[in-house]
């Protein structure tokens, strides 16, 4: 039975059928010098006499937060024919704009500069530009009436760049000449969740050959070196189009975009949108093997959100514009499950072997199982707090928890996947749930919004059991071990020995990031020899060492960290104390560190005697 959200939802597209919407705004960004850092914004927007509030937006989709950058929103200026029409912003709503429409006034010109961070490490604002590249998120240069529904203002959008730079985007182009774009016009909510990428140097590579919908990597990169791709590469993320199709037997898009942006001088990371995904990464991405592997699952995790958070989305995440607060108790569905989505997608493509994922599904384990502040917190917190917890330091992240409802959630989903094979024996999996839930029928982009109990009756039908108990006892209930269940009935045990995983590796070339945390307790970076955490209850937390202090010194010489690795054969074998001089402002302290262990990595070994149900789950599926 449709749910009343649902109903509501369906009742008010059929409402946009019957009446439409009014008059479309029409928003002019001109970014023909992106080496400045600045877009200028002109929108021309339809309105009636009287009192108006404009909106910046506030609550990003998939940000999860209120991460609208208005602090870089410069020079606003409004007009309406000849006459400035004066604003003020609300002492309350800092993204709010108050005016009064003049009478005989029918449309209105506003004006303003976005100017992104030239920093990719800033915070508060995204950089997004280069001299080579550029990337257009459309809150970031618009300002839209207070009042209806963002499904229910049009926008047209048009896109100035500069000449002979080519672009991909998922948002339908009504024309394009000589740097200059010409979108069609859609919804606000359409246009909001379709970014623009641009740039110098450009690829776009079709992954799915004659095939509907059709599927496109768009690459811009900050060199001629940086959008090279290998044809193992193409056939991997080819391949990956193939399984996401098996795993969900529909698409809900007209087609997709993989919007891939490469350069060391902008923000990282990725953002999904329904048609296409924002993926920022190093500019050698694809030609650097280590800094490919570290960040392997970004593609398989951003589009996977095609289906789980843009097609079918938690109800308080379904906001009716970008400036009410959005409710993020189930992003443990929304991120968690396709946290596990991403990652069982990437070896079933190729673009990661089997060995690689049980190291990766090892490193993730064993830290989670190690964080003192499980003790305290609950998964589900820590998706209810994303909005405090995205800008938390680093120090005491161990007892603080951060954004754990992806990578723990991510093992609760894999334990379920392998709950549902035992009690099915094997003719059933989550695979199925997946179908069910996010799959037929497929066609245009749509929105199903679904709540906790719309879940637990899709995984019931597929094999019952008391799912309710089963998410109550892991996300909702602290716990003092990670959920592991899916990893031993799924074959295979952790274990810890003296032997740095190839993901530890990677992360300490790429990041100089040191991970003693399962033998002294300190996570090292190695660049400023800072201690950016220190593990509750381990040797150098009982020795006294702090978190956020330097490190300057192992056993009187001069700290490195194989130097450190050193020390802790040699105290192996003598048992002797470890000596650390650490700096905290201008003081210095030597502390001396009881533990003669060796140094602990984490890796899975095959319990024999159990199948192998973790190998039948990330083996390709596709034919």
């Amino acid at each position: 039975m449709r749910s009343i959200l649902q109903t509501s939802v369906v009742l008010f597209f059929l409402a946009r059928i019957v009446f439409g919407a009014g008059p479309a705004v029409n928003v002019s960004v001109d970014a023909t010098n992106p080496a400045r850092h600045l877009f200028h914004t002109r929108l021309t927007m339809p309105v009636k006499a009287g009192p108006l509030t404009l909106l910046y937006p506030q609550w990003i989709p998939g940000d999860h937060r209120p991460s609208g950058p208005i602090t870089d929103m410069l020079g606003l200026k409004i007009t309406g024919g000849p006459n400035q029409i004066p604003w003020t912003r609300d002492p309350v709503n800092l993204f709010a704009f108050h005016l009064d429409v003049p009478a005989g006034v029918s449309e209105i010109q506003v004006t303003f500069d976005y100017a992104n961070s030239p920093n990719p490490s800033d915070r508060t604002s995204q950089a997004t530009s280069t001299p080579n590249l550029v990337v257009i998120n459309w809150y970031e240069v618009l300002l839209y009436p207070q009042g209806p529904h963002t499904d229910r203002i049009d926008y047209r959008a048009d896109l100035s760049l500069p000449k002979g730079w080519q672009f991909g985007t998922a948002l339908p182009v009504e024309a394009s000449s000589d740097g200059h774009i010409q979108f069609k016009t859609a919804s606000l909510t359409t246009v909001v969740d379709s970014p623009v990428i641009a740039g110098r140097y450009f690829r776009s590579v079709d992954l799915s050959p004659g095939q509907s919908p059709q599927h496109f990597l768009d690459i811009a990169g900050d060199s001629a070196a940086s959008v090279e791709i290998s044809d193992a590469q193409i056939q991997h993320f080819r391949s990956l189009v193939k399984e996401t199709g098996v795993l969900f037997g529909a698409r809900h898009y007209r087609d997709y975009h993989f919007l891939l942006t490469l350069s060391d001088y902008i923000a990282g990371g990725g953002t999904e949108h329904h048609e296409s995904s924002d993926d920022r990464a190093k500019e050698l991405y694809l030609t650097d093997d280590a800094l490919f592997k570290m960040n392997v699952d970004l593609l398989p995790h951003e589009v996977t959100h095609s289906w789980n958070g843009k097609y079918r989305r938690p109800a308080g995440l379904a906001t009716p514009d970008y400036n009410q607060p959005i409710k993020g108790d189930l992003l443990w569905i929304y991120e968690g499950l396709t946290d596990y989505i991403g990652k069982i997608l990437t070896p079933r493509s190729g673009l990661m072997t089997p060995g690689e994922f049980r190291d990766w599904l090892a490193c993730v384990a064993a830290r989670l199982d190690t964080q003192a502040g499980r003790n305290w917190r609950p998964v589900e917190d820590t998706a209810v707090s994303v909005q405090i917890l995205d800008d938390a330091r680093d120090d005491y992240s161990n007892y603080r928890r951060d954004e754990e409802y992806y990578p723990e959630s991510g093992l609760i989903w894999l334990e379920a996947d392998v709950l549902i094979r035992d009690l099915s024996h094997g003719t059933k999996s989550l695979d199925d749930f997946c179908r069910a839930f996010f799959g037929p029928p497929g066609g245009a982009p749509e929105l199903k919004p679904y709540v906790l109990d719309d879940v637990l009756k899709a995984l019931n039908a597929v094999q019952p059991y008391d799912w309710q108990k089963f998410f109550k006892d892991r996300i909702y209930t602290a716990t003092a071990h990670a959920p592991l269940a899916g990893l031993t009935d799924g074959g295979w045990k952790l274990v810890y020995t003296e032997e740095v995983p190839d993901y530890y590796r990677r992360r300490e070339d790429k990041r100089s990031i040191y991970d003693f945390r399962y033998s002294l307790g300190l996570i090292v970076h190695d660049t400023d020899e800072e201690i950016t955490d220190v593990i509750l209850g381990s040797p150098a937390d009982q020795a006294g060492v702090p978190p956020a202090g330097k490190l300057i010194a192992v056993n009187g010489t001069r700290f490195t960290p194989k130097r450190l690795r050193q020390a802790l054969r040699e105290a192996k074998q003598t048992r002797d104390p470890i000596e650390v001089l650490v700096r905290e402002g201008d003081a210095y302290k030597t502390y001396r560190i009881d533990y003669h262990g060796g140094d602990r990595y984490p890796h899975l070994v095959r319990d024999e005697p159990r199948p192998d149900v973790l190998g039948e789950i990330i083996r390709p599926h596709a034919n």
